[in-house]
């Protein structure tokens, strides 16, 4: 099979890249990775706004892995507006991926008054298609993985489903076929519970059956389902404008479920039940050697109950400062500490910093004293080698990198299982 030539906009550290090119590691021989299959990054985007040097540390880090001329370091919609203008290059790719946040995609004009489609300023997904199209159709990558959260097939509240519709509409009218599927990496074998919708495109002159194609795909080879008991068909828009201005207007509920296919247009669609029989992780499998752990993250005995109470149940009476309204807060209580005999909860950018916290991760020692994750385990929970941010930046950025990275393992499988549709089709 010919090389797969990949482009990683919103790289991060570098979670897709790891995850289909592979990795070894001497310091860490259990976190070795092979390649996906044959793809090799060319070229890469990461910029952290306002632009200030300060901000720039997980550009950094992927600088520090890959190398210094890995990684463009500029914000990616000036990057692309320069391309278009003739005053920079950029190469050639097969295969576009990144993640990109959950934002307001909607769509200002019609195709037929545009000249194209134009969305709100700022907003990620439009550069991700003026990347696809900038080249025209004959150059355009044959490939798209992205990433997102689970809610992206459900928002915005007053219109379920419209911003995932708008994006569909978008790969259809470049000419992809798409598979999707919101995947729990705990469900898979992996030691977090992350819930991420994937999506990847393609251009294909092969014909799919919608239905058959929620287990027969890309996707369900990689991670497989048990068949459907219903599947939904839904229609989707041509033009991006007329899905932000009709889409399930007026639905309470999204149609799109958390499997799906599109083509021409038409969408398959079904809820799920994971089918996976394998090794399965655990937080405690990727926990150090206590003796490694700094003092600073062991909890002091008098903040235990300040932690306890902000993991705890509670059902209280508080005062909006500004309104003066009084209302009843109440929320659920939080495992405390976390069981490390089952997958993690999710890692969010808020795990560093000694600040007692109700979202934190929070483990019980062995000699009875409590703490916090430490971030080599951080690495290792979304799969990258252990140390991986250890590049020189402090603990709280290393957690923020985390808090915002991939599972490597999801884009690994899915990258395994393209390469292997690739071959068969010759």
């Amino acid at each position: 099979m010919n090389e797969i030539k990949v482009a990683e906009l919103f790289a991060g550290v570098g979670g897709f890249r790891l995850g289909l090119e592979g990795y070894s590691s001497a310091s860490c021989p259990g976190m070795n990775l092979p390649a996906a299959g044959p793809y090799k990054t060319i070229w890469a985007n990461q910029w952290e706004p306002p632009g200030t040097e300060s901000k720039q540390f997980a550009a950094n880090c992927y600088k520090a892995r890959f190398g210094n001329d890995s990684v463009v370091n500029e914000d990616i919609h000036e990057v692309v507006a320069q391309f278009e203008r003739g005053e920079r290059q950029i190469p050639d790719v097969d295969m576009v991926v990144g993640g990109f946040p959950c934002q307001d995609y909607s769509v200002a004009k019609p195709l037929s008054q545009a000249g194209g489609i134009e969305g709100k300023k700022g907003v990620l997904w439009w550069d991700i298609y003026n990347f696809l199209r900038m080249k025209g159709p004959d150059k355009q990558p044959r490939y798209v993985l992205l990433e997102n959260v689970d809610r992206l097939l459900k928002s915005p509240a007053s219109q379920r489903g419209r911003d995932f519709a708008i994006i569909l509409s978008c790969l259809n009218e470049l000419g992809y076929s798409v598979e999707w599927r919101v995947i729990n990496s705990g469900e898979y074998g992996f030691p977090q519970r992350r819930k991420r919708t994937y999506i990847l495109a393609r251009l294909t002159g092969e014909v799919w059956d919608l239905s058959s194609r929620l287990t027969s795909g890309v996707m369900a080879d990689a991670f497989p389902i048990e068949t459907p008991e219903e599947v939904h068909y839904v229609d989707i828009p041509e033009d991006p404008y007329e899905a932000t201005q009709t889409f399930n207007k007026g639905g309470k509920l999204s149609p799109f479920m958390d499997a799906g296919a599109m083509q021409d247009g038409c969408v398959a669609t079904a809820k799920i039940t994971e089918a996976y029989d394998g090794p399965r992780m655990t937080l405690g499998d990727v926990l150090v050697d206590e003796n490694e752990v700094p003092e600073e993250f062991f909890i002091e005995p008098d903040k235990l109950p300040q932690w306890e109470y902000l993991k705890g149940a509670k059902r209280e009476k508080r005062v909006n400062k500004t309104t003066g309204f009084e209302y009843t807060y109440s929320e659920g209580a939080m495992a405390f500490p976390d069981a490390t005999d089952r997958p993690s909860r999710t890692i969010l950018t808020g795990e560093g910093g000694r600040g007692a916290s109700r979202f934190k991760h929070v483990i019980r020692c062995e000699d009875g004293r409590y703490r916090r994750l430490v971030p080599d385990e951080l690495d290792q929970l979304q799969g990258f080698p252990r140390g991986w941010t250890d590049t020189g930046m402090s603990d709280g950025r290393r957690a923020f990198c985390m808090g915002n990275a991939l599972v490597v393992g999801i884009p690994h499988r899915i990258g395994a299982a393209l390469a292997e549709s690739i071959e068969r089709e010759g």
